[in-house]
């Protein structure tokens, strides 16, 4: 489970942050995942909650938002979520134009995206 280790890093940002900023306590995190980033939100969620007792975040609260594939086709312009560009040969096209040059710009994604703190 290697979510453990991706919150022991988090811990450390966010304790870092909280300190800089002057904080007595953290009462909420908000965290974005990409669905391509290999972590498991249930999982993610689940080691935040071991890892945080005892911590500045002892109460806080977790979100999670869950960021979509998606591709900006370089043929059109136009951005594209994943479910949508698989063609029948199981390879990716854009819907709109058939090409296959298209960057991925969403879903890989994996930061601290907010702090919510107390101060005394």
């Amino acid at each position: 489970m290697h979510e453990m280790s991706i919150v022991a890093d988090l811990f450390t940002i966010i304790e870092e942050q909280a300190r800089k900023s002057g904080a007595t306590r953290v009462t909420r995190v908000k965290v974005l995942i990409g669905e391509l980033s290999g972590v498991v939100p249930e999982l993610f969620r689940s080691a935040f909650h071991s890892y945080k007792k005892g911590t500045i975040a002892d109460k806080a609260r977790l979100e999670i938002k869950v960021t979509k594939i998606k591709f900006k086709c370089h043929g059109c312009g136009k951005e594209i979520t994943a479910k949508n560009i698989m063609d029948e040969s199981f390879s990716y096209a854009c819907p709109f134009c058939g090409s296959k040059d298209m960057e991925l710009i969403s879903g890989r994604d994996l930061y601290l995206e907010k702090l919510e703190i107390e101060t005394s």
